[in-house]
């Protein structure tokens, strides 16, 4: 057990020691022969279908939100390409030897968007602010194993914990807030929330609701001017329509749908004016249910659901094989997952033989199960503008009729999606996707504490073992320990079936030919941003 502990705290310690390394804020990759010189200007415009919520990260829990927040604020650290925790706001750390204390040394050359110099005291207030029981967050629990923080001067902000914690250093990836702008508020009424101020490299200069939110380059960020002066997140809840205006040219930028990669981007004039990338998210996509409904209680019914999905049928049929059945909450390769758990394959035949055990024996005149008078049907909710979320809703619906259920689905715009059925647990099922982090720690989706409003345990999920994994796992640096725990917390959830785990999807973003700078890894493609251009010549918004 110490062997191990040692282990990892050396590699713990290592990567402080590379995150000492400072950057060069002024330095520029250099030209590369035959390739136009890198130059500042022009516009990224993105298409996406989502509009942010609210940009206070902590306050928010959607995807839109974080994309756009991302570009706006930083954390203490970050993930380089590799996937490997490097220096952000915080130059360099150090580990205590038992694992206990972190302490940031911070930059001295970083200033919000208002000119103001950031300090430790951001630092600890946004501590403070997360911790605060009055804080609608969903992101508390990380800093809640923190038994002392505090800011001996402005450039060095230490942590405590009472006890190991293996999410420490991930953990401070958080986005830093501005003291001077929030303290003393009531975060949740702040104007920051429309009108955020960060430390990015980008700075928020219009929100148009429903239509655009856009941002200008922020000259004096501490890595230096990104090249691109300005990056606008265009709103279009529909992929076709969206895919339209990126061959219209009203967008540089989106991610395609599988159809669109595979059968429509394919001509010479759309290679020649477009790059297309594919790599395996990390994320996946997943049908949940609501286990406080009645007719998700019986986990004998979840696995017959289960069981009655053909997710190789989804895999080619919906993704045209651009793909991988999810067996679980983690990407396969990584290693946090189990090859071995588990699941439950294509078998509608067990399907019917559990519903029937379930009590599901009756039938209508229809050919709907029935029990107790009451027939087997149930919504499927999903988001507007995703194709590939409504054709898998699609294929589930005939292939649960096929056993018996009748299932309706209902595509609703995403804002009322959060703020009408998620939130207040307003739905019976849905097709959803979570990004996979690159720490395992399944604390704010899994854990039975997780299941209040506006948290990410929205199903209602509550197992005691489970629990007690996840505690177990997060409450250790011992790298085998902690695999034994999730490999064990997978075994559970393929037992349990609060989900039905679908696919792992590759992204497949595509980008104008113009953007230079682009080089994909493990990260994806948007890791290096700042460092993206487009030549002088070839520059389309000039003002």
């Amino acid at each position: 057990m110490k062997g191990k502990f040692s282990a990892f705290l050396a590699l713990f310690l290592s990567l402080a020691f590379l995150a000492s390394c400072d950057n060069n804020p002024e330095q520029r990759p250099a030209p590369v022969r035959g390739v136009a010189a890198p130059a500042y200007g022009d516009s990224l415009v993105d298409g996406t279908i989502g509009e942010p919520s609210n940009l206070i990260p902590i306050l928010a829990a959607d995807s839109a939100s974080h994309s756009v927040a991302g570009l706006i604020y930083n954390g203490l650290l970050k993930y380089d390409k590799d996937l490997a925790l490097v220096g952000d706001l915080a130059k360099s750390w150090e580990v205590s030897n038992d694992g206990l204390t972190i302490t940031f040394h911070l930059r001295k050359d970083v200033k919000w968007h208002d000119g103001r110099e950031f300090t430790s005291r951001d630092v600890l207030y946004t501590y403070r602010v997360t911790i605060d029981p009055k804080t609608p967050t969903a992101y508390a629990e990380d800093f809640k194993q923190v038994k002392k923080a505090e800011a001996p001067d402005p450039y060095t902000f230490r942590v405590l914990y009472e006890k190991p914690f293996a999410p420490a250093l991930p953990s401070w990836s958080m986005s830093i807030l501005p003291a001077h702008l929030l303290e003393g508020t009531d975060i949740t009424k702040s104007p920051l929330s429309r009108a955020p101020v960060g430390t990015g490299p980008y700075r928020l200069k219009d929100w148009v609701a429903g239509q655009k939110v856009v941002l200008e380059s922020f000259h004096d960020y501490y890595e230096g001017r990104p090249y691109i002066d300005r990056y606008v997140y265009r709103i279009i809840p529909d992929s076709s329509t969206m895919y339209m205006e990126l061959k219209s040219g009203g967008l540089d930028m989106m991610s395609l749908t599988p159809v669109q990669y595979q059968r429509q981007t394919g001509t010479p004039e759309f290679k020649e004016r477009f790059n297309k990338f594919r790599y395996p998210a990390s994320a996946y996509t997943y049908l949940g249910y609501n286990l406080r409904h009645p007719l998700f209680k019986d986990k004998r019914v979840r696995q017959a659901l289960t069981l009655a999905i053909n997710k190789e049928e989804i895999i080619h049929g919906v993704l045209l094989g651009m793909g991988q059945i999810a067996h679980g909450p983690y990407k396969p390769g990584t290693w946090a997952y189990s090859a071995k758990v588990r699941d439950f394959a294509y078998d509608p035949a067990k399907a019917r033989e559990l519903l029937a055990e379930a009590g599901w024996k009756q039938r209508n005149s229809a050919g709907i199960l029935a029990k107790d008078g009451r027939t087997f049907r149930f919504t499927i909710l999903t988001n507007q503008g995703n194709a590939e979320r409504l054709k898998t809703a699609q294929i589930i619906q005939q292939r649960l009729k096929d056993v018996g259920i009748e299932v309706k689905i209902r595509v609703v715009e995403w804002a009322s999606f959060l703020s009408q059925f998620i939130d207040p647990g307003n739905f019976e099922a849905v097709i959803l996707g979570w990004s996979i982090t690159p720490d395992p720690d399944l604390f704010d989706v899994w854990h039975s504490s997780k299941t209040g409003p506006k948290e990410l345990n929205f199903i209602g999920f509550k197992n005691s073992e489970v629990d007690r994994l996840i505690e177990k796992g997060r409450g250790t640096f011992d790298v085998e320990v902690r695999k034994k725990c999730y490999y064990r917390i997978q075994e559970i959830l393929a037992e349990e079936q609060p989900y039905t785990f679908l696919y792992v999807p590759d992204a497949l973003p595509v980008v104008s030919s113009r953007f230079h700078g682009i080089e994909p890894a493990p990260a994806g493609i948007s890791y290096n941003f700042i460092e993206w251009y487009v030549p002088k010549a070839a520059q389309v918004y000039k003002d």
